[in-house]
């Protein structure tokens, strides 16, 4: 009887032994791994020096097909904007400081591609009213019924506003161009996707991409040793789609035009022979 109870006190002795704090204290070197968890958060911030992210996360096609579904999805900027109409008031400042006001109308019939649009562009000055019209890759103008070369500068600039424009992110796949990402960056507090676009004649435009709503909100392009920025400012939805209504065109960072767009109908009615040269 006296050995049963000394087992069982001795029994007793060991259970409290393996409930006392000390015993368990034996596993926290098996936790001391976790320790280390606050390094994996530093370094987002070292990849984030200079307002610059890794841009190997996204590719260009990623961002672009992004940016396309935001304004509308190529079905349906294909078949909405296969035609319209658009007027609005255009605003020029000559290197003197001098502003000269337009209104214009701008009508066209969308093509396989840029080079096969068709695009006429009335324009009405306080003295005298003219045309441009661009069609299979050519421009030519109309004035008074009688068809006219357009001045080398004139036929430039509508030809890079063209060409360096929004369309032709949105239709890069069509025209062949190839994009790529240059990065992710920081400017002014915003986050920007920033991306080259590359055509078929190697003309380059840089977009940046606003990456919270993935609307574009300037590009630039180099051109006669000339810097050129394209802003584009209120955007509205047009039947389905989304257009910006003012747009500012800057050279080597001064303002240089403004176009505000006052009305803009996708589907109008284009008659075909207003692209037509009265000489034939």
């Amino acid at each position: 009887m006296v050995r049963l109870f000394l087992a069982l006190i001795a029994l007793a002795v060991f259970s409290m032994s393996m409930a006392l704090p000390g015993y368990t204290q034996t596993a926290a070197p098996q936790q001391e791994p976790a320790k280390q968890e606050p390094k994996p958060e530093n370094k987002p911030k070292e990849e984030n020096k200079g307002g610059k992210q890794d841009p190997n996360k996204y590719t260009a096609e990623q961002v672009v097909e992004s940016v396309i579904l935001v304004y509308g999805t190529r079905p349906a900027l294909d078949h909405i904007r296969r035609n319209g109409v658009e007027r609005g008031r255009i605003t020029r400042t000559t290197p003197e400081g001098n502003t000269e006001e337009t209104n214009y109308e701008r009508r066209f019939v969308r093509g396989e591609n840029l080079d096969k649009d068709k695009i006429r562009l009335d324009q009405k000055l306080p003295t005298m009213e003219y045309s441009l019209i661009y069609g299979d890759g050519k421009l030519w103008g109309i004035i008074n019924g009688a068809a006219f070369t357009p001045r080398q500068d004139a036929t430039a600039n509508f030809i890079s506003q063209h060409v360096h424009s929004i369309d032709s992110l949105l239709r890069y796949k069509e025209c062949g161009s190839t994009p790529t990402l240059v990065g992710k960056e920081q400017q002014k507090g915003l986050e920007l996707f920033v991306v080259d676009l590359t055509d078929k004649h190697d003309r380059k435009t840089r977009y940046y991409i606003s990456a919270r709503s993935l609307r574009v909100l300037w590009l630039e392009y180099d051109e006669g040793g000339i810097k050129y920025t394209r802003k584009f400012h209120d955007y509205r939805a047009v039947q389905q789609t989304l257009a910006p209504y003012r747009t500012v065109l800057l050279e080597d960072g001064r303002q240089s035009q403004e176009t505000r767009v006052l009305t803009i109908t996708y589907g109008a009615k284009v008659d075909d022979s207003i692209f037509k040269s009265p000489e034939g």
